[in-house]
């Protein structure tokens, strides 16, 4: 059985189909779905999606291109919203200096208010980071006992994997591995601690090599584990097993 840490299934491109989805995922072996929030809306949109079905968690945040977004208010809401039993993380939250939607000070200003939130209620994190590792890393570090959560989608190298397992982080590895170029995810997801590793899809973004150019979906993060399997000259069980484990470790879902 795999978990899918990281989906964005409450959104419109998935509203004509989301029950077959759905149960694609279940016929791949995909048992829990994790449905990330990423701002207000698509917080309460995975919040409530995840009320109706038993294998879905989800989670709030506002990510970096909307960062200044992030009133009081918002910020209130996703308090109260952290209480919620499906709510199990604060995110997706971060930087990206690729798009650079916000401003770098007001992105760091949302992920400041974010992580101090994250303390507050003691949960942990999912962490976007595009082009970023310079100014997430020590921010992190910084908080380093305090904070724990995932960075997904990971695009480092092994080095900043490794700095990142430091400060307490788990290595969220997607469809990205999969494409024939990307050597340096190829080498993260072969040298990450067995421990600290978790796969996602990202979807609809990001499909594996197999379906790329198309819409993503929870059913092809079997693919991400065989190909990390492949990686690791061992058996897709076994990365199914591990990674389920961890979800469920780090996010307490047990």
């Amino acid at each position: 059985m795999f978990i899918d840490s990281h989906t964005h299934i409450q959104i419109s491109q998935f509203d004509p189909d989301r029950d077959a989805v759905l149960k694609r995922a279940l016929e791949a072996g995909v048992s829990t779905i994790l449905v990330i929030g990423f701002d207000l809306e698509t917080s309460l949109g995975a919040v409530e999606l995840a009320e109706k079905h038993e294998n879905l968690f989800a989670t709030v945040g506002m990510h970096p291109h909307d960062a200044k977004d992030l009133t009081p208010d918002v910020l209130k809401t996703f308090r109260e919203l952290l209480n919620h039993p499906k709510v199990i993380a604060l995110g997706e939250i971060g930087l990206d200096y690729y798009r650079n939607l916000s401003p770098h000070a007001v992105q760091k200003d949302a992920f400041e208010k974010q992580l101090d939130l994250a303390e507050e209620m003691g949960m942990p994190i999912i962490v976007h980071n595009r082009d970023a590792y310079m100014d997430i890393l020590p921010i992190l570090e910084a908080r380093r006992g305090q904070i724990q959560g995932v960075l997904h989608c990971f695009t480092g190298d092994v080095e900043l994997m490794h700095r990142s397992i430091e400060i307490g982080f788990h290595i969220g590895i997607g469809g990205i591995v999969t494409y024939p170029n990307a050597k340096d995810v190829q080498a993260v997801a072969r040298e990450v601690p067995l421990e600290r590793l978790l796969i996602e899809t990202d979807c609809p973004w990001l499909a594996p090599q197999s379906w790329r150019g198309k819409r993503n979906e929870p059913a092809y993060v079997r693919a991400v584990a065989e190909k990390i399997a492949e990686l690791r000259e061992t058996s897709v069980g076994t990365i199914g097993e591990i990674t389920t484990k961890n979800f469920n470790s780090l996010f307490k879902t047990h």
